[in-house]
């Protein structure tokens, strides 16, 4: 009877132990995805304060997405190799680091820098953050909650950004929208240390980095991010734009070859390889090229256009938080083990896309309320539908000493798909403007502004056709569906703590003989090759 009582007891610690250690992965991936928008507000103050010129004020924003964008890849690998709560502990405390530099700044490259170290951190921070998150939750039940809340932060914390960074900005100063990161890092790599299950690679267990692959992959992935940024001020015709995307793509193509013929790859081909992981992947990259620049353009369009204020511009967009909260946890959580993937993110991306479709009607004088409120509702219930299955699937079935590359996998197809969009986006807008302005008195205010607004209009509309596309790659590519009595076994799950404790692979309840039959086909290499590379030894699981 003690021996029962015990057991239950340590089951029901280890049940809190799971969700507590999601609070702390979650907060730590609120903090990555406000960094991103929440300075985006502090920019012209910082501009004047540390007399940054307008031309080289990108770099405020292109120096935190060039490392982050360019160092996924080797983050995710250094956690599967050395340890991801080591790895994650060690991102958040040198991101707090970095804010406090950022933060004290007194000149433009001291900003620069530090913003550097920022994404540098943050590539070791994010894919540790879902590689965490998966390893941590196995069971189909608790694996739609996490990756619910997950996704819904991953989607909303950018339009929390924008309250947060208008907040900090206007009541004390833009260097807050740095040193806020100081504390949360601080407190959450404690917490870190407390709650996350130890996965320490012993020396002797730990396999040979792959340099050439990191040179090749990191490289190429630096190229494209720093393409693509140029492109917003210089044009898609530039040659410091055209010789970083082929020397990007080129370096890319070469990291494959590689990489198939790596022992230990820095990111081994069939994670990526694999349809649904692949589908999801693309899906959600395309998905951010539409995303990224409808945020720029909604921010322009409510302070340039409409002349809200930083705050009341942060807070008009908490409706789309809200729907994409309600619609990732409420919805897309629920249905995950009822219904085959691409059912939840096909759907997604078209509501979204026709949330962008009613953005292309905008005018100079459109009611917030008539216009830019049921957009936003629309594309945050869509999106809310695309982001927790989708990176749900980046790690679905992987074996755990392959989470952090999974896991960078998909953080660099949103990195990237990002970076191209805001270039693409802007690019498409600004020439759209110029050509409506041709012709036209351009020194009238009122001229200028129907200028702008078309110019964010035609680039909705790119955006638009862009997820339309997304939808089409993830109905396509994706064939993803639940085990049969998935479903049940996502509502009874809590009444059967001992399926907790049986290995689950692809996300379903199995017995120990289906799952390591499962790992094995997952992972089996044909007769020929295995020959060939008779004692090489796989990487040892965490």
């Amino acid at each position: 009877m003690t021996a029962q009582t015990t057991a239950g007891h340590g089951h029901e610690d280890a049940d809190r132990r799971r969700w507590w250690a999601l609070a702390v992965i979650a907060t730590a991936q609120l903090m990555i995805v406000l960094d991103i928008t929440i300075v985006n507000i502090a920019l012209p103050s910082a501009q004047r304060d540390l007399g940054i010129s307008d031309a080289d004020r990108q770099w405020v924003i292109t120096a935190y997405t060039l490392a982050f964008g360019g160092l996924l890849l080797l983050g995710g690998r250094l956690g599967d190799l050395f340890g991801r709560k080591r790895v994650f502990t060690i991102g958040l405390l040198g991101f707090a680091l970095a804010s406090a530099l950022g933060g004290a700044a007194t000149g433009p490259v001291m900003l620069f820098g530090a913003r550097a170290l920022q994404g540098a951190f943050g590539a070791l921070l994010a894919p540790s953050a879902l590689g965490l998150l998966s390893t941590t939750f196995s069971d189909p039940r608790e694996r739609s909650t996490a990756f619910g809340i997950f996704g819904a932060i991953a989607a909303g914390g950018s339009a929390i950004g924008f309250i947060a960074g208008g907040l900090l900005t206007e009541y004390l100063d833009w260097r807050w929208c740095l040193f806020v990161n100081v504390p949360i890092a601080v407190v959450t790599a404690f917490a870190a240390f407390t709650v996350l299950r130890r996965d320490h690679v012993g020396k002797g267990r730990r396999t040979k980095l792959d340099l050439p692959g990191a040179l090749l992959g990191c490289g190429g992935l630096l190229a494209i991010v720093y393409g693509t940024s140029e492109a917003v001020t210089r044009g898609w015709g530039d040659g410091l734009v055209i010789g970083p995307l082929v020397l990007g793509v080129a370096l890319l193509v070469v990291f494959v070859l590689v990489e198939r013929r790596t022992a230990h790859p820095l990111l081994p081909v069939h994670i990526v390889a694999e349809r649904n992981r692949g589908g999801g992947a693309l899906s959600v990259g395309l998905a951010m090229v539409g995303m990224f620049g409808t945020f720029l353009f909604l921010t322009y369009y409510l302070q340039a256009i409409k002349h809200f204020s930083p705050i009341v511009s942060g807070l008009s967009f908490l409706p789309m938080t809200v729907a994409i909260v309600l619609s990732s946890t409420g919805f897309a959580a629920r249905m995950m083990t009822r219904v085959p993937s691409r059912n939840l993110i096909g759907p997604g991306l078209l509501i979204a896309a026709g949330g962008l479709a009613w953005l292309t009607q905008m005018r100079v004088d459109s009611p917030w309320a008539a216009m830019v409120l049921p957009a936003e509702l629309l594309i945050g219930f869509g999106m809310g539908l695309v982001f927790m299955p989708a990176i749900s699937l980046a790690t679905l079935g992987v074996a755990p000493n392959e989470a952090g590359a999974a896991s960078a996998a998909i953080t660099s197809a949103q990195q990237v798909g990002g970076s191209v969009g805001t270039a693409l986006l802007n690019t498409v807008a600004a020439s759209a403007t110029a050509s409506f302005l041709a012709g036209r008195i351009a020194a009238d205010p009122a001229v200028r502004a129907q200028g702008a607004v078309h110019g964010y209009v035609v680039a909705t509309w790119v955006a638009t056709g862009v997820l339309v596309l997304a939808a089409l790659v993830a109905v396509l590519m994706i064939d993803h569906r639940p085990a049969p009595g998935e479903a049940a076994a996502a509502v009874d799950g809590a009444a059967q703590p001992e399926a907790a404790a049986v290995p689950a692979v692809d996300g379903r309840p199995t017995d120990l003989r289906a799952a390591a039959a499962a790992e094995v086909r997952a992972n089996v290499r044909p007769a020929s090759e295995a020959r060939a590379r008779t004692g090489a030894e796989r990487p040892p699981a965490d």
